[in-house]
């Protein structure tokens, strides 16, 4: 059960004693000019990074805009083939099924993650597409340290980093033997979420959620009980996560205190967002409706609502 702290109490604590639980201590964000200072520190291990720029309406656009230019050192994570399962032809588990255990494992070792690395994702879009995705699956696996690029890739060029394009032929990467360990307790089922235990948090945009317009899914509407709370809200206008009182102060005011909240959007991609904006504010994390909206109209008998 979530209980949430008041806001004079947070302001006292500092950054290294945040109310996460143990296992969650590390900061879930990295500013700019701190990255280019590890990255430029001799002597240092260096963190992996990982670039998780995607469109929803373009499956090739991610690789692309790495090709182009990305943080040195950079590798590209393709939200469709490395963060997601295929899509089955009944729409159960949703547009962006979370891949199996082996497949996310492989995956991260093939990128050499360990977990005495540190892990640094971003994207362009404020960790809506698909950076808190992949902080979301780092944290499921195990991993005790990652961290999101505020502000994202353009952050990083503000404070004067360089982009550098795709190399001409490909690079191979250390690989490592890490064995994730995976923590389920972060999810629910569709049948857990029709329980009607827990409050239900909408990441989509307030038009998708009144069901006025639906440009992706085939049903127009959101889950019942549900409470609306788009991303973007979790963000000042630079692209760049509010700060820890203001995220504090605002799902204070969203939710009803000693609340068990479950995060949902489209397809569990930017309801991820709004895990880490709990993570920023030092609440204690939703769990993720992986399927969300779109696995739960993959069953014709659950109900959908419309309007507030």
């Amino acid at each position: 059960m979530a209980h949430y702290p008041d806001p004079a109490a947070l302001a006292a604590a500092s950054s290294a004693t945040s109310l996460l639980t143990p296992g969650q201590r590390q900061a879930p964000l990295l500013d700019a000019g701190q990255l280019v200072t590890q990255l430029a520190m001799a002597g240092l291990t260096s963190p992996v990074v990982l670039d998780c720029r995607a469109r929803l309406d373009d499956g090739d656009a991610g690789e692309r805009m790495w090709r182009q230019g990305h943080l040195p050192g950079a590798v590209h994570v393709d939200m469709d083939r490395d963060l997601s399962a295929s899509v089955r032809e009944d729409g159960v588990g949703g547009r962006h099924p979370l891949p199996s255990y082996d497949v996310v494992a492989g995956l991260f070792r093939r990128l050499g993650i360990t977990p005495e690395h540190q892990v640094v994702v971003y994207d362009d879009m404020g960790g809506q597409m698909a950076a808190a995705r992949l902080w979301w699956m780092l944290a499921w696996a195990g991993h005790p340290d990652v961290r999101v690029l505020d502000g994202g890739i353009q952050a990083w060029q503000a404070v004067g980093g360089e982009l550098k394009p795709a190399p001409s032929a490909p690079v191979s990467l250390d690989t490592s033997d890490w064995q994730p360990n995976f923590d389920d307790s972060l999810l629910v089922t569709a049948e857990e979420v029709a329980a009607g235990q827990a409050v239900l948090l909408d990441a989509r945009g307030e038009a998708r959620f009144r069901g006025e317009q639906e440009p992706v899914d085939r049903v127009a509407g959101h889950i019942p009980g549900a409470l609306c709370r788009p991303t973007t809200s979790n963000l000042e206008a630079n692209g760049r996560f509010k700060d820890r009182m203001s995220l504090v102060r605002e799902l204070r005011k969203t939710l009803p205190d000693e609340s068990d909240v479950v995060a949902y959007c489209g397809s569990g991609i930017s309801a991820c967002q709004n895990i880490l904006a709990f993570a920023i504010a030092g609440l204690p994390l939703p769990r993720l409706y992986a399927g969300s909206w779109s696995d739960w109209i993959s069953d014709p008998k659950r109900p959908v609502a419309t309007g507030e």
